[in-house]
């Protein structure tokens, strides 16, 4: 794993969720940017001439509104279902209808239905109810028509209340019936005097398929498209058939029930779309408009800085209130535009301070090498001399620990953390660094538990933040002082602190020590340090994800005014 996840820019802080980089999305007017306020304006609540995310939207819900109602009438269940009690109940009729004429029959004499011998055909019609539209033909058993419904006068039909008709309007279906007429005007060729239905063709070509103890039905449509229905059963003198009949119903009968069905489908196909459009348009209101402010934000920012090279900072709208992905994305924009900008002013503000730092040495060399051509005595010149060394070197350690500063952010990204013992690196470190301590005269001790303690992290980085407290240490000590390193696990963290006897930290610097190129050195080291490796220290602790910490090191806590007997600087890193 990287420590790229958790290192920090520079000297910037960490951005809180609530930091404040532009108008929030419902900001007073004169708060959001003006190039963004006119988009705004110029889009009102959705516009889909601009926005091909909210024609997306709304085209797929159509898209699939349109093909689950067109799925529902190619498969036409309520048709079918129509079609198929229809069809039940005309063969239920025939058959009744075959049961008059079987009713009206001789049980022992002969019968011959073309002599008319048994039976009185005419007699037996007027006596036979049909529905209207319907016809009835009676065949013998050559196939021959012997009389028919058209022939003689049937019973009237009682009327009947209490049918529930249907008189709902059918305008849509017949809008796109006369379109679909017109569209197949165009593509086929049709005859301009259709021959009308013909009922007795009908009953006399299905009444040869008959045989005895088999009922025959059939489906087919007039020239206008009309349905109808056309069935032939015998008719039988005991177990012997002696004749056919045929009965065809009225053409169309089923059609308008079959069109208001289809016109209900599609009522509610138009609410339908007249929702989902509308509900589409919230959607991508929704949706389309945040991530169009986004972009926006995004572009002008772009433009300012790229082309117009404006002095104003990108606004990114906060959105972070919305508990979705657009939140989250504003969120992260805000977030990294903030880390930029805090990148940004760290970098000038380096820069300043770099240049104010080479200024001091640079000065110095100056005045040394003015200074040069006028003196004439051998030991001036070599007092002057021994200052431009002296500033030389200390130009090329600034120089040199800019440079590592500088360079710190890209490889903590790049290097990848490891797990190992801290409480060995610090020991190794400390017995190394005790004999420098020894040849000054001042007293190392080390006081580490004796169980390892693992941590994940960079282990070099980490040695350069303790080689750095110890030798700054080891520095202000005088001969006689000591060096106290001593570690402690508190928990799910550790603590290893760094302790010395000597003068301490100014109280007005405790503040300060870990600033850039801030230096509170005594005379005699003056120049010899950049004022840097606490500022890289502290920036490479929190990268881990710890903390450090400077305090003086006093007799009795309870009384700051007491002179101190040392300084303390505390590492704190999470286990």
């Amino acid at each position: 794993m990287s420590i790229a996840v958790r290192i920090g820019l520079g000297q910037s802080k960490s951005v809180e969720p609530d930091v404040l980089l532009g108008e929030d999305w419902v900001a007073p007017e004169g708060v959001v940017d003006q190039d963004l306020a006119r988009g705004r304006a110029r889009r009102g609540m959705i516009a889909l001439n601009r926005s091909p995310l909210a024609r997306k939207i709304i085209t797929f819900n159509l898209l699939a509104m349109v093909v689950m109602v067109a799925g529902v009438l190619y498969l036409n269940p309520f048709r079918d279902s129509l079609v198929f009690q229809r069809e039940s109940a005309i063969v239920s009729e025939a058959e009744l209808i075959a049961d008059v004429f079987e009713a009206r029959l001789p049980k022992d004499a002969p019968v011959n239905l073309a002599a008319g011998d048994g039976i009185d055909l005419a007699d037996t019609f007027a006596g036979i109810e049909l529905p209207e539209g319907a016809r009835v033909y009676v065949f013998d058993m050559r196939g021959n028509l012997l009389m028919s419904s058209e022939e003689v006068a049937t019973a009237e039909r009682e009327e009947v209340s209490g049918f529930g008709v249907d008189q709902r309007s059918t305008v849509i279906t017949d809008l796109l019936n006369r379109g679909w007429d017109w569209v197949a005007a165009l593509t086929h060729s049709t005859d301009n005097n259709p021959q009308g239905y013909d009922a007795r063709a009908a009953a006399e070509a299905l009444v040869p398929t008959v045989t005895p103890g088999h009922t025959r039905m059939a489906t087919s449509r007039d020239p206008q498209g009309a349905t109808t229905f056309s069935v032939a059963t015998g008719i039988y003198q005991k177990d012997q058939m002696v004749g056919m009949m045929a009965m065809t119903s009225a053409a169309g009968e089923i059609d308008h029930l079959v069109r208001v069905e289809r016109e209900q489908v599609l009522q509610m196909f138009v609410i339908a779309i007249i929702v989902s459009i509308g509900l589409s348009l919230v959607l991508a209101s929704t949706i389309a408009n945040p991530l169009s402010d986004l972009a926006a934000a995004a572009e002008i920012g772009r433009d300012k800085n790229a082309r117009k090279m404006s002095p104003g900072r990108v606004r990114i709208p906060d959105l972070t209130a919305r508990p979705d992905e657009i939140g989250r994305l504003s969120g992260a924009m805000r977030g990294m535009v903030a880390a930029l900008y805090d990148r940004i002013d760290a970098n000038e503000q380096f820069a300043a301070d770099v240049a104010h730092e080479i200024k001091n040495p640079l000065a110095s060399l100056r005045s040394a090498v003015a200074s040069l051509h006028m003196v004439k005595r051998d030991d001036q010149r070599t007092k002057l001399l021994d200052v431009i060394d002296h500033d030389v070197r200390r130009l090329d350690r600034l120089v040199s620990d800019i440079s590592n500063a500088s360079r710190l952010d890209s490889e903590l990204v790049k290097e990848e953390e490891e797990s190992f013992d801290l409480l060995k690196m610090v020991g190794n470190l400390a017995e190394h660094l005790g004999a420098q301590a020894a040849q000054k005269g001042v007293e190392f001790i080390t006081d580490l538990p004796p169980q390892p303690i693992m941590i994940t992290g960079l282990e070099g980085r980490l040695a350069q933040v303790f080689v750095n407290l110890i030798t700054n240490a080891i520095s202000f000590c005088d001969e006689g002082d000591a060096v106290r390193v001593w570690a402690r696990r508190r928990d799910n963290r550790v603590l290893v602190v760094v302790e010395d006897t000597g003068p301490g930290i100014p109280e007005e610097a405790l503040t300060k020590v870990f600033k850039r190129f801030y230096s509170e050195r005594p005379a005699g080291q003056f120049g010899d340090h950049s004022g840097l490796g606490l500022a890289i220290s502290k920036q490479i602790v929190e990268a881990h994800g710890g903390v450090i910490w400077a305090e003086n090191i006093r007799p009795t806590d309870a009384d700051i005014t007491s002179e101190p007997l040392g300084a303390r600087f505390v590492v704190g890193l999470p286990i």
